[in-house]
């Protein structure tokens, strides 16, 4: 044991052993809590909805009027909820990516004015539709499980596509 702790307390060229792996885990707790603090911060519908001007005009407003925003039970879907993956290490690459990408189309102006957004729709909603084939609609999964649906409190329209759904051969 007094081997193992010389080892551990003596220098290494300047520092010792333990003062390199106390700074080490320093630096590595400061950066985790500062990537949760991030993702935290900027997963809200208040960072979503009114950081980018277009979003704050467009978006942001139609989500408020959505039924995952307003809705009979009170539970409220926030945008993170269905636009980015809740497992890590995918959470922080879409963040990123996605983050960019609004960036740059702000930027650019890409749907400044109404009549812009309108034209972007069908492509923005295409791109949304291509990411839930793409993982089997795994955010909606996430809340929604067709097993769990009460039949007689849905449309038949809805229950037959809840059992596509379920049955593997339609995605939302």
């Amino acid at each position: 044991i007094r081997r193992a702790l010389r080892w551990l307390f003596s220098p290494s060229a300047r520092w010792s052993v333990f003062a390199l792996l106390f700074v080490g885990l320093l630096i590595g707790a400061v950066m985790v809590i500062g990537t949760q603090v991030a993702v935290a911060v900027t997963g809200t519908d208040q960072f979503c909805g009114t950081t980018c001007h277009s979003h704050e005009k467009f978006v942001y407003p139609e989500h408020q009027q959505s039924g995952h925003y307003n809705n009979r039970t009170g539970v409220r879907a926030m945008c993170v909820d269905c636009h980015v993956p809740h497992s890590y290490p995918k959470k922080l690459f879409v963040k990123a990516e996605k983050g960019i990408a609004d960036a740059y189309a702000e930027l650019r102006g890409t749907i400044s004015t109404q009549e812009k957004f309108e034209r972007e729709r069908w492509r923005l909603a295409n791109m949304v539709w291509e990411e839930m084939r793409h993982d089997n609609s795994a955010n909606c999964r996430h809340c929604h499980d067709p097993k769990a649906m009460d039949n007689a409190k849905q449309s038949e329209d809805a229950v037959k596509q809840h059992k596509k759904f379920a049955d593997g051969k339609a995605t939302c």
